[in-house]
C-alpha cells in the first residue's frame, strides 16, 4: 500500500507543511517532499545536502562563465567554494580542448547563473582565484607606437632595396 499520497508535504529547507496540491514551498522555492512515515528517517543524500545550501536568489538567469580551473579537480574545488556561499555553479569543458569527456584532463570553465555572477566574482576576489582588474586590450596609444615603428622599419626595408637595385 503506497502511504505517499496520505502524507502531507513538508520542505526540506524550512520544514513548513504544505497541502497535496503544492510542489514548491512558496518562501524557500525548494521542492516539496513527502514527510517521512513511521518514525524513520530518510537519509539525506548527497544531492539533497547541496540542494539546500543553495540560495533562491542566486539561481536565475543564464549562465555566465565566472572562473576557470587548469583541469577537473580544480573547478570542482571552485565549485565547492561557491556552493558554501550559496551559489550553484557547473562545469564544462573549456571550449576549443580536444580531449574526452571521460578525461579530467584540460581546462575546465566554472559558470553561474547570471543573479549570482557578482557575489561569485567576491567570493572568487576573496580567495584570490581571479584578478579584479578589467580584462582589456593593449592600451591604444601602444597599438598606435607599435603600428608606427613597424611602418618606419617597412620603409627602411623599400628603401634599401631601392638603393641596391639601382
Amino acid at each position: 500500500m503506497d502511504l505517499r499520497g496520505t502524507r502531507p508535504l513538508v520542505c526540506p529547507r524550512c520544514a513548513s507543511m504544505h497541502p497535496l496540491t503544492e510542489r514548491f514551498c512558496p518562501d524557500c522555492r525548494m521542492p516539496l517532499t513527502y514527510a517521512g512515515g513511521g518514525g524513520v528517517e530518510q537519509p539525506i543524500t548527497d544531492r539533497q545536502e547541496r540542494a539546500r545550501k543553495i540560495k533562491p536568489q542566486y539561481s536565475e538567469g543564464e549562465l555566465i562563465r565566472v572562473a576557470g580551473g587548469r583541469h577537473q579537480a580544480e573547478a570542482e574545488f571552485i565549485c565547492g567554494m561557491l556552493l558554501e556561499e550559496g551559489i550553484p555553479s557547473l562545469v564544462r569543458r573549456a571550449r576549443g580542448f580536444d580531449v574526452p569527456d571521460m578525461l579530467a584532463a584540460g581546462p575546465r570553465d566554472v559558470l553561474v547563473p547570471a543573479s549570482g555572477v557578482s557575489a561569485a566574482r567576491e567570493v572568487l576576489l576573496e580567495a584570490e582565484l581571479v584578478s579584479d582588474r578589467p580584462m582589456v586590450g593593449p592600451a591604444p596609444l601602444k597599438l598606435f607606437g607599435s603600428l608606427v615603428g613597424l611602418l618606419g622599419v617597412a620603409a627602411l626595408v623599400v628603401w634599401a632595396l631601392e638603393r641596391l637595385t639601382a
